[in-house]
């Protein structure tokens, strides 16, 4: 790839382990504020790579590889994107006196689902739904007869819902080891977990530097395979629910200490909210912030790390709808009408170098008073999308 704004010394700069669309937003607040991004993936043409000043291939995963491509650079910052990444490079960085985002521990905490939940429920107390983890089917079959039925099955590590399943009967549950075995990352454990006959979900983006934490507004979303298809923002929950997600947000984020945003996913039945997960970095359900707030939760993020005033305004109700690929394709073309382009809608394409059927491309944005008409318009649009 060829480079018009190289590197100055001196500068200050961000490493994105992890160049997908979240990162790409991440990195174009950043070229906002003249800072330098070194957009790192295993692979080439990753959207945040197309807006970087350098862009890095190698295995995030082997350690040596990635710890070379840090002492390389050397950048101020180094923002972990996604969960496949060598924890003993992040571990390494940090010793050598890099600044890991948020923190080397909280990002191994949190890569998967085993570390997180555990310390969230056993070192924290925070309220979770029963679980189990398993490493076999053997102890598949028995960790769910212990749960009940149904029950979610998920690998300890993943991105995108890939792997996940809701076995409902015990027939169901070789299916769902099978459906874990192709999960992208770490299929070697699983946990199985209560299925939570929860009202709706939330993900409450928490923002933290080192003088304060805010919170945006509480995001509802609704997810096909794991994974999220529509979100909006707010989502309408009592104030007994919210102040109770808050309190928990903070005492996790609080725990895992360090700068930036987290995703911080519940369920909440009544007045009752269950942790369920969390990222240290932008979540996928709170794109809908690019038109919903004066400060998206990627701007927050960078603030955050920058260590920079985390004050907002939210300026309307709105809704996020994903456009995922109807076909395989290398050099995909994401065909969005003209209806898509209004005073209250518009369309963000990632630019992904290739497509396969599911795979998120473009994401719908819209706004309105009344967050069920933004729902609608947002699920409208990207249905109305298209790509060859």
């Amino acid at each position: 790839m060829n480079f018009t704004t190289p590197l100055k010394d001196g500068a200050t700069s961000i490493m994105l382990l992890g160049s997908g669309e979240l990162g790409k937003e991440v990195a174009i607040e950043a070229q906002r504020l003249g800072i330098e991004v070194i957009a790192v993936d295993k692979y080439d043409y990753a959207p945040a790579q197309l807006v970087a000043n350098e862009a890095v291939v190698v295995d995030m995963q082997d350690r040596e590889a990635l710890l070379e491509v840090i002492k390389r650079y050397k950048p101020s910052y180094i923002l972990p994107e996604v969960e496949a990444i060598s924890i003993e490079a992040l571990f390494d960085a940090q010793e050598l006196g890099f600044h890991v985002i948020p923190n080397a521990e909280a990002v191994n905490k949190t890569m998967n689902r085993k570390n997180i939940r555990q310390f969230a429920a056993e070192e924290l107390g925070v309220k979770t739904s029963k679980y189990f983890f398993v490493k076999s089917l053997d102890q598949l079959k028995e960790a769910a007869k212990k749960i009940g039925f149904p029950c979610v099955i998920k690998p300890v590590m993943s991105s995108s819902g890939h792997g996940q399943s809701i076995a409902k009967t015990p027939a169901d549950i070789e299916k769902s080891f099978e459906i874990a075995q192709e999960a992208r990352g770490d299929a070697s454990e699983l946990i199985v977990e209560e299925f939570i006959k929860f009202d709706y979900e939330i993900t409450l983006l928490t923002a933290r530097n080192d003088k304060e934490t805010i919170y945006c507004e509480p995001i509802g979303h609704i997810q096909q395979d794991g994974d999220y298809v529509l979100s909006w923002q707010p989502m309408p929950m009592s104030q007994k629910a919210l102040q109770s997600a808050q309190e928990i947000a903070k005492a996790v984020t609080n725990g895992l200490g360090g700068r930036g945003i987290f995703g911080v996913e519940f369920f909440v039945k009544d007045d009752e909210v269950y942790f369920s997960e969390l990222s240290p970095r932008p979540h996928d359900t709170g794109m809908v912030t690019l038109i919903t707030q004066s400060q998206s939760e990627f701007a927050l993020h960078l603030r955050a790390v920058l260590n920079l005033p985390l004050n907002y305004t939210f300026y309307s109700p709105g809704a996020s709808g994903a456009y995922k690929a109807k076909n395989e394709s290398t050099n995909p073309i994401v065909e969005v009408p003209e209806s898509a382009f209004t005073d209250k809608s518009f369309v963000r394409v990632f630019g992904k170098p290739e497509s396969h059927k599911g795979r998120r491309l473009a994401v719908a944005l819209t706004i309105d008073n009344d967050v069920e008409i933004a729902k609608a318009k947002a699920k409208e649009i990207a249905d109305s999308i298209n790509d060859k």
